[in-house]
């Protein structure tokens, strides 16, 4: 069995959980460490888990609100960490103690029984990757923090059962808000992050029979509304507003 849940998405920090379950093993991904340590590990008490049963972490990029404990719980616990070169160096090339591995676009990573496919992605960071989780049977995709969905993006999550989405800004209201017009410019820019309608139109895409699950997430506090998140992916997957599900920056998600 694969099963995920946010612990948190937001501009104010991110991290998901990623879990594949076969007969009594079981093994976990931590994508993204976007807190501080103490209030991560309060975020993991919530799921039921302590910060040692983690089995390895993934960066995706080097912003704060990804990052954050990352090299603080890798050492403190021992856990692997995978990022990329690009990310590592745009951090500084912390001393990871042996524990860093660096993570490529095309090359998979076995973490027990999750088998784990980063891509590269259109954002604003040094080198920049989205995942694929796979227990063999059931795949997820983790898509956020981009500007646009370019062939390779989409090749790379045709077929999921699973997808958590980033739905970052309604683009009326990232035009009202009071952000200055560089700031504005550079969310809403190819390089920056996901519109609604930008969002709805890659879950459009990548929709078929057996996509399960869609978790909007990475939603702005500022310039987004749940409401409004809800209303375009049901148009896009042609469901309910009431069934359809978004991650916040408080407690995330329940497990899917």
């Amino acid at each position: 069995m694969l099963r995920f849940r946010s612990l948190g998405s937001g501009s104010t920090g991110n991290a998901t959980l990623v879990e594949a379950i076969s007969g009594g093993r079981r093994s976990r991904l931590l994508i993204d460490c976007g807190f501080g340590l103490k209030h991560l590990d309060a975020r993991l008490a919530r799921a039921g888990l302590a910060s040692c049963e983690i089995d390895a972490i993934f960066v995706t990029h080097e912003h704060g609100d990804h990052i954050g404990c990352a090299h603080a719980l890798s050492r403190r616990e021992r856990i692997p960490v995978w990022m990329s070169e690009g990310t590592w160096l745009a951090t500084g090339g912390h001393d990871f103690e042996g524990l860093l591995h660096f993570a490529r676009d095309g090359i998979d990573i076995e973490i027990g029984d999750l088998l784990v496919h980063p891509f590269t992605v259109p954002h604003d960071a040094r080198e920049p990757l989205q995942l694929r989780c796979s227990d063999g049977a059931r795949s997820l995709g983790v898509l956020t923090d981009l500007g646009h969905a370019t062939p390779h993006v989409l090749s790379r999550l045709a077929g999921l059962d699973a997808l958590m989405l980033e739905f970052n800004h309604d683009s009326d209201m990232l035009a009202r808000s009071a952000y200055p017009p560089f700031l504005k410019l550079r969310v809403g820019g190819n390089y920056g992050h996901l519109s609604n309608a930008a969002a709805a139109a890659i879950a459009k895409a990548l929709h078929h029979d057996g996509l399960r699950h869609v978790l909007g997430a990475h939603l702005s506090q500022q310039n987004n509304q749940p409401a409004l998140v809800r209303r375009a992916m049901a148009e896009a997957l042609g469901a309910s507003e009431h069934e359809m599900l978004t991650a916040n920056a408080s407690e995330g998600s329940g497990w899917l």
